[in-house]
């Protein structure tokens, strides 16, 4: 029998090699790996990456064209009025914005839910179409409705109803509910769709074995409707955290900057904003962070616990 020729061994390697590879894909072991690899290499490289440099630049003074390591000095310079007053704001915001972007929304989305509602599509559109707007619009026309001049349109409305005029945006009280309204609008819509989504997978049969054992509306939304959106509950919840502390675009466009009065306006991520790149102190805008990072990582582990996602299933 005659040897193969050059073109035939080489063609039947490939063919081989292919084999092989082929095998090794769709291995139990290797497929896995292959599904989840963009995703590791993302968190790698705008995750991981960023967070070690950030943890790494925290203990060092970053300087054009010098750096050096300096220890925890950045970190002890944030033990200062200013930093406590940006987190006890952010804090503030984080706590009314969850407070009202978690029942608020449920509850409409059990209303839109209702067979016996109407317009549902509208009502839908229309609550989400502010979530499609610009934060700096958005921003930019809420400082406009909350002016000082008394043809601003809240002055406008509070005078109507026999109050004086308010400086909204100088007192830290109608501050803080300027920026929660502001958040309030934009957000709805968005978690309004989550709920929608949650209530639209929980079966209808359960509801109907509710109603031919009697149960009245506050019985199947307490028994039926809650329990089985938990995990969606969970999830707002989770994003709300990190939405509120992570706020600082809003603060800086109903303010027209990073500077208002008093720092009533100031969030963590502004105080960020303004020593890391207002000052160029990266070293110190970099130890902001990381405390931002803990911060948000400690609340949201507390929220779990307390939600009961750390218990084993029976």
């Amino acid at each position: 029998m005659e040897n193969a020729s050059p073109a035939t061994a080489d063609r039947t390697a490939g063919i081989n090699g292919r084999r092989k590879l082929t095998r090794i894909l769709y291995s139990q072991k290797i497929a896995p790996w292959l599904f989840v690899l963009p995703f590791l290499i993302s968190f790698a490289l705008f995750f991981a990456y960023p967070v070690i440099s950030a943890v790494n630049m925290s203990f060092q003074q970053v300087l054009p064209g010098q750096v050096q390591y300096i220890g925890t000095d950045n970190y002890e310079k944030l033990w200062n009025p200013i930093f406590w007053k940006a987190i006890v704001n952010s804090s503030k915001y984080t706590f009314y914005t969850v407070l009202i972007l978690i029942p608020l929304p449920l509850v409409l989305a059990v209303f839109l839910n209702s067979k016996t509602m109407v317009l549902k599509n509208f009502f839908r559109s229309t609550l989400f179409i502010p979530a499609l707007t610009s934060v700096v619009v958005a921003g930019t026309v809420f400082r406009l409705a909350f002016g000082e001049l008394e043809g601003s349109l809240m002055n406008t409305i509070v005078v109507s109803l026999g109050f004086d005029p308010q400086r909204w945006l100088r007192s830290e009280a109608l501050g803080m509910f300027a920026l929660v309204l502001l958040a309030c609008w934009r957000w709805i819509g968005v978690n309004l769709l989550y709920f929608m989504a949650g209530l639209q997978n929980i079966p209808k049969e359960l509801y109907e074995s509710a109603d031919i054992d009697g149960a009245n509306t506050w019985n199947k939304f307490s028994r039926i409707t809650l329990p089985l959106l938990k995990p969606i509950s969970i999830y707002v919840f989770t994003i709300s955290i990190y939405g509120g502390y992570s706020m600082f675009t809003e603060s800086y466009m109903l303010w027209s900057g990073n500077r208002s009065p008093n720092d009533i306006g100031l969030t963590i991520v502004g105080y960020l904003y303004r020593n890391g790149l207002e000052q160029n102190n990266l070293g110190l805008g970099s130890a902001v962070g990381i405390v931002l990072l803990l911060i948000t990582i400690a609340v949201t582990i507390v929220q779990l616990k307390l939600f009961g996602m750390f218990r084993k299933e029976e």
